[in-house]
């Protein structure tokens, strides 16, 4: 982390701030409205996009155009843009668009900033609660109607005591939904329908494990950073690196990320 000076790190920081501010504006005035404007990305299956989606990202865009033009960007909904300074910008507008359709308040922004070997800051911004999650770059903070906090995850070892998250009863393929389900069968209890909240929850020490599939890099760094800066795991199901998508264990204890990990294998 030494190549990233305090002032870069402030910069950082701020301009993260920033386009978290930048695109719950944008997205609050759909929020459980008449006015969502939604298309279906697929053209089989359902992958929902709105209006809201895309004027966060646009915002967001617009915002490092005036404050970092040097970085790369990877949002969701307009691909990538390339930079010079060797870091990208990766952005989810909404992830949990299907919440946010249905009016329930689990979805979030995901911002992150990575270098080549991974994100190295996550925001995790519910704009509607007007909760932020940031870890990385010296920050493992959350913010909320309570007030700042710290980030940290729960010391919780034993599978069987564990909290279990997911977004998606089915967890990808039918194969990936055995091996989800060996871990299931064996905590304390298990919820579903999150969506990047739950990595939030995960950091803040509510929870001790989110196990996914099907991820794309834009749904996942952000959680990433966030994650490890309170304390915790996070690697693919063969337990290498995440941060391009695909699977996912999210553990607050590597004891438990082993244990999930061994079950997962079969």
């Amino acid at each position: 982390m030494s190549k990233f000076s305090s002032d870069l790190k402030d910069d950082l920081i701020q301009t993260a701030e920033a386009l978290a501010d930048a695109a719950g504006e944008a997205i609050l005035p759909y929020f459980r409205g008449q006015s969502l404007g939604i298309e279906n990305k697929l053209s089989g299956g359902f992958d929902p996009v709105t209006v809201a989606d895309r004027a966060a990202e646009q915002a967001m865009r617009k915002v490092l155009q005036q404050r970092r033009p040097q970085d790369a960007i990877l949002g969701e909904e307009f691909g990538a843009s390339e930079g010079t300074s060797g870091l990208t910008w990766v952005l989810d507008p909404i992830d949990g668009t299907r919440g946010f359709m249905a009016g329930t308040p689990t979805w979030g922004v995901l911002i992150s900033v990575a270098d080549d070997a991974g994100p190295v800051l996550g925001v995790i911004d519910q704009p509607y609660t007007k909760e932020r999650f940031i870890g990385g770059l010296g920050r493992a903070d959350w913010t909320g109607p309570l007030g700042t906090r710290p980030l940290g995850v729960r010391q919780q070892t034993e599978l069987d005591q564990a909290v279990l998250f997911t977004t998606f009863p089915e967890v990808g393929t039918p194969d990936e939904g055995a091996a989800f389900r060996r871990v299931a069968d064996q905590v304390k209890l298990v919820r579903y329908g999150m969506d990047c909240y739950a990595y939030a929850l995960l950091a803040a020490g509510q929870i001790d494990l989110v196990i996914e599939a099907g991820l794309q890099a834009y749904d996942i760094q952000a959680p990433i950073a966030a994650i490890q800066a309170a304390g915790g795991v996070v690697t693919n199901w063969q337990g290498a690196p995440a941060h391009n998508g695909g699977t996912v264990v999210a553990a607050a204890t590597p004891e438990l990320h082993a244990a999930a990990l061994a079950l997962i294998a079969g």
